[in-house]
């Protein structure tokens, strides 16, 4: 929860742009879509409600908190909500979580398309293994290693070097 407080606004925009990384390349490499990033979907749209709504990182509606919940649960009853603003700013913020999660979207898009070749050769890979873990993938693709991947890589690889 803490860390959620501490991202800044760049971090919560690259980290949108990742959860859309699902969605677009299927439409990339698939020229359809499936369900299966309807999480990732769910992930930056709460990314972006949070900026919006509980961080002021709305550069439209300003560094305003919207929308405190009222959490009271009775017999028959789900959750209320006392929002707190009108309908007209209802709808702003709903337009500015859509361009913020669109945004986030083509900015995905952008890389994927970029690294289109990279994209391709880690969906075959995949389709023959099937799981990959970082320093797999990292190798596969020709990307540096981060220190503690290659500290944990080094730890479980045996003496003489060999692959498991």
């Amino acid at each position: 929860e803490e860390d959620k407080y501490s991202r800044s606004r760049n971090e919560m925009l690259d980290a949108m742009a990742v959860a859309m990384g699902g969605r677009v390349a299927e439409e990339i490499a698939l020229d359809d879509v499936t369900g299966g990033a309807s999480q990732d979907i769910a992930q930056a749209t709460d990314i972006a409600h949070a900026m919006v709504c509980r961080f002021g990182m709305s550069e439209k509606l300003g560094p305003v908190r919207y929308g405190e919940r009222s959490e009271h649960i009775y017999l028959g009853r789900d959750i209320t909500r006392n929002e707190g603003y009108s309908e007209e700013t209802a709808r702003e913020i709903d337009m500015e979580i859509k361009r913020l999660v669109s945004s986030a979207k083509e900015h995905a898009a952008r890389i994927l398309t970029e690294q289109r070749e990279r994209l391709d050769k880690l969906a075959n890979a995949l389709l023959e293994k099937e799981t990959m873990d970082a320093v797999e993938i990292r190798s596969l693709l020709n990307l540096p290693q981060s220190d503690a991947q290659q500290e944990a890589h080094t730890e479980t690889a045996p003496a003489d070097g060999t692959p498991e």
